[in-house]
């Protein structure tokens, strides 16, 4: 499969949305799992692709465009 590139994004939700965005988040190519955190944060995701553009779309496009979404957060994997 070659090296991936990997990311976590930690997604700040509006209350009593989490559960919901949660299976949507997940359902979403290029997000390889998603948890409800407890903390300054909601929601955790990883997200995977073969370059960091990928990555990044998936991000920009898909997750923070949802209904929902306060914030997000995305923290590039350098290893």
């Amino acid at each position: 499969m070659g090296d991936m590139v990997s990311a976590f994004i930690m997604i700040k939700t509006t209350a009593g949305k989490s559960e919901g965005l949660l299976e949507e988040i997940r359902s979403h190519e290029g997000i390889s799992e998603a948890h409800i955190v407890a903390g300054k944060y909601d929601i955790i995701a990883e997200g995977v692709g073969k370059e960091v553009y990928d990555v990044m779309r998936t991000i920009a496009t898909r997750v923070r465009d949802l209904d929902g979404v306060v914030d997000t957060r995305t923290y590039i994997c350098m290893e």
